[in-house]
């Protein structure tokens, strides 16, 4: 049976009861979905999956996006991408360093991402202490608690998203290996706009969307006003009290929900510290349908 066990912290719970490598059905979907829409963060611990069940689970969700890095092996399993600090025969296994700066992933696509999946199969260690953990902000508290008049004044505001700002930010900036974005990236992803204050699917609230990785601009302002109030909007959901810092063990896998949280992945470990990671990221091609959110309402009981 499904048990939801929250951290009592800003984000996340634990659910147990369940092995994904079992076919999801719907009425523990819709479950899973409440429990995302009220804790952000999930985890599933002791699983053991190959990543073509990892890849099934995921697309209970939605689409799943695929990569446009030209700097990895090809996946074993299409969708199922691996992030590791791995090397053999020179190459890394997988992306190295994906995920360290504060984000949100697939913010910069014209159909957003819903949630990332998120499978530990090795986890850094020093000295007994788990390295490698993974930081979520919460935007439902970010948005609740901006000014009064800065709401009203940006009630209708959107921002522009830019996939090269997080890559070329890495590589400036962070000492990355990953190489200059092609034309024919650039073509894949191009910039696009969404609503600066988003109405959640799940909750049905105003959460902030947007993010110090992909956010580049405010629409309708002037560049200087546009930064001033986005360096404004990144320090503010960035404070300690929307925090929560995930500590990973081996065989979680975590759920996290995109539209409502930011999250950056923690490099406090060193090359020969290894860590693999499973990941699908899925895109929201389902959450706003509403027939899919219907779903969540019929099927889901109280959590």
């Amino acid at each position: 049976m499904l048990t939801v066990i929250p951290t009592g912290k800003v984000l996340g719970a634990t659910i147990t009861g369940l092995d994904l490598v079992q076919p999801l059905g719907d009425a523990e979907l819709g479950q899973i979905l409440a429990a995302l829409g009220r804790y952000g963060v999930l985890r599933f611990p002791q699983q053991q999956l190959e990543s073509a069940e990892l890849k099934a689970f995921s697309e209970r969700f939605g689409d799943i996006q695929g990569s446009i890095s030209k700097r990895n092996r090809p996946s074993e399993c299409p969708g199922v991408g691996i992030l590791s600090n791995i090397m053999e025969n020179g190459a890394y296994i997988g992306s190295p360093d994906a995920g360290q700066d504060w984000h949100t992933d697939m913010s910069y696509r014209d159909v957003m991402g819903f949630v990332n999946v998120l499978y530990g199969l090795q986890i850094p260690r020093r000295h007994g202490q788990v390295l490698g953990g993974t930081e979520f902000a919460n935007m439902h508290l970010a948005y609740d608690e901006l000014p009064a008049d800065l709401k009203t004044r940006l009630q209708d505001a959107t921002a522009v998203h830019d996939f090269e700002k997080f890559w070329q930010h890495m590589r400036q900036h962070r000492g990355s290996s990953r190489p200059e974005l092609t034309d024919e990236q650039r073509r894949m992803r191009p910039p696009v706009t969404h609503p600066l204050f988003l109405t959640h699917p799940l909750t049905g609230k105003k959460v902030l969307y947007a993010n110090p990785g992909y956010t580049i601009k405010i629409n309708g302002m002037s560049a200087a006003e546009s930064d001033e109030i986005l360096d404004f909007l990144f320090a503010h959901q960035l404070q300690e009290k929307f925090r929560y810092l995930y500590t990973w063990t081996e065989g979680d896998v975590l759920v996290w929900d995109h539209l409502g949280t930011i999250h950056r992945a923690v490099a406090d470990y060193g090359p020969d510290e290894h860590r693999l990671m499973k990941r699908c990221q899925v895109m929201a091609t389902k959450i706003f349908d509403p027939e899919f959110r219907q779903l969540v309402a019929r099927e889901a009981v109280s959590v």
